[in-house]
C-alpha cells in the first residue's frame, strides 16, 4: 500500500507542472519527438531535459533512442491510476454531497411543518 501510495505522489508531482501536463496531453495524440516536444516551450533544450526526466522517473512517459532521436510516449496505465484515485475521491465527496442534501431537504420539511 505504501509503494502504491508513493508512486501515486510521484503521478500527482510530476503533473503539478504546466510544461509536463502539456507535454502529456501532446503525447496522448501520439508519440513525438523530444525535438518535437520542445518546440512550443520557451526554454533551453536542458530545461526542458529537466521536464522530460520527471515524467520518465515517474514512469508518466518512456523514451527510445534510435541514433539521434529520442522519441517519447505516453503510459496510460499510470495515467490510469491517478483516474482511478481521483474517482475514488469524487464517489466519497459525492456520496457525502448527497447526504447533506438529504439532511437539508428534511430539516427544510420539518420546518415547514411547524
Amino acid at each position: 500500500m505504501a509503494n502504491h501510495q508513493a508512486a501515486l505522489d510521484g503521478v500527482f508531482y510530476a503533473l503539478s507542472d504546466a510544461t509536463r501536463r502539456a507535454v502529456i496531453q501532446r503525447l496522448g495524440q501520439g508519440p513525438a519527438t523530444v525535438s518535437e516536444l520542445s518546440k512550443p516551450f520557451d526554454m533551453a533544450l536542458p530545461s526542458f531535459m529537466k521536464h522530460l526526466r520527471v515524467l520518465e522517473a515517474n514512469d508518466l512517459i518512456h523514451s527510445t533512442k534510435t541514433g539521434r532521436l529520442r522519441t517519447c510516449q505516453v503510459n496510460p496505465k499510470r495515467l490510469r491510476a491517478a483516474e482511478s484515485w481521483m474517482a475514488e475521491q469524487r464517489a466519497l465527496w459525492e456520496a457525502r454531497s448527497d447526504r447533506l442534501e438529504d439532511l437539508v431537504t428534511k430539516l427544510h420539511q420539518k420546518e415547514k411543518s411547524r
